[in-house]
């Protein structure tokens, strides 16, 4: 079979699944959940069972799982609840402490640049982007309870997504081998070095990602609640669960804390400077401490490309599409590499034939015997 029929097979085959995920993705968040909690698993799952048979490794490790998963909601979820509810009753006198001292400042700098603020036109901006917010916000949460869909995620990702896990942490080694001896003959090893690259990418990014982002949740939120900041758990935590996509994570808090800080601290520059030192440090341990000894160099994602695959899987596929992102994003990293230096090697950048040498001019006298190489 020549090259281009197997490029258009393959091609296929990848449209073929991309539009039944597209079709199916309202129904496969527990799948996707119970594959990335197995593929998490496996590497423990796999030294555990060197003393006892695989399904009670299996059953063990997600027993642990599933147990400490519980305790954390246990233990966050109702602080959680108390914060969200708190910030939604000194949100009127947020609003009025912004419109009273805040918004009189904000004209007064934009003035000071040499923009028109007369009549109001600063503050009915304010407002307008504020109500702008606000329905985008109503219009997601509409969507979000819409038919009853979240019930049904949600009580499908708590009693299918440990089943799913189970079986195919039970049997992924076989599910590896049974794939591996349909690969095709001819190429069937260099499959086996691009899957090996990308499960290398893959586990070292979901393993040391993800541990970095509960080291700097649990650091925000200890942080901002030691200086006294009002909600600095829930802004914490926010921080560290979206420190996932490279700078959002670090942002979005500052931006949440310094908010707080200001409405909070009003006049206290110190409270204020000591809000955002939280951060700084936060990035100071992140890129010196956290990120070279739990990621490494070994992941070899760009930041701008994990973004980038990120929101592309949002858009196309939803929560859904956000879980595999991560994955597809690490193998498309992968494939570009191994064809970047397919192409270095190939005739396309070489040409037809390496140059030669250029002959010798004939007008040279031919070298003596006695002279030196």
């Amino acid at each position: 079979m020549s090259a281009t029929r197997q490029i258009v097979y393959w091609s296929i085959g990848l449209v073929a699944v991309g539009l039944l995920v597209f079709l199916l993705r309202g129904i496969m968040l527990p799948f996707v959940a119970g594959m990335a909690v197995a593929y998490f698993l496996d590497p423990i799952t796999d030294k555990l069972e060197r003393r006892m048979p695989r399904w009670s490794a299996t059953a063990i490790m997600l027993v642990v799982f599933f147990l400490l998963a519980a305790m954390a909601l246990l233990l966050l979820v109702p602080i959680i609840y108390r914060q969200v509810f708190g910030l939604i009753e000194l949100l009127p006198r947020y609003i009025e402490v912004f419109r009273e001292s805040t918004l009189p400042l904000l004209e007064d700098m934009l003035a000071g640049l040499g923009f028109e603020t007369g009549g109001g036109k600063v503050r009915q901006a304010v407002e307008d982007a504020a109500g702008d917010i606000f329905g985008i916000g109503v219009g997601f949460a509409k969507k979000l309870l819409a038919g009853g869909l979240a019930v049904i995620n949600l009580l499908s990702l708590l009693f299918i997504t440990p089943i799913v896990a189970f079986y195919l942490l039970r049997d992924w080694d076989l599910m590896v081998a049974r794939i591996d001896a349909w690969l095709p003959r001819r190429h069937a090893e260099v499959i086996r070095v691009i899957g090996h690259d990308v499960d290398e990418v893959l586990g070292g990014f979901v393993r040391g990602q993800g541990s970095v982002c509960l080291v700097l949740g649990a650091f925000y939120a200890i942080a901002l609640s030691l200086v006294g900041l009002d909600f600095g758990l829930l802004i914490g935590i926010i921080a560290g669960l979206i420190s996932f996509i490279p700078f959002v994570g670090a942002l979005v808090g500052l931006v949440l804390s310094m908010t707080q800080a200001v409405m909070q601290f009003s006049g206290d520059f110190v409270s204020i400077g000591l809000v955002a030192g939280v951060f700084l440090v936060g990035q100071v341990l992140e890129g010196n401490v956290l990120t070279p000894r739990l990621l490494g160099d070994r992941v070899g994602l760009h930041p701008v490309w994990v973004m980038f695959g990120l929101l592309a899987g949002g858009a196309l596929f939803g929560f859904v599409g956000v879980l595999l992102a991560v994955p597809v994003t690490a193998a498309g990293g992968v494939l570009v590499r191994f064809a970047h230096a397919r192409y270095l090697e190939s005739e396309l950048f070489l040409g037809d034939e390496e140059a030669e040498p250029p002959p010798e001019s004939p007008s040279d006298p031919p070298p003596s015997p006695g002279d030196g190489p």
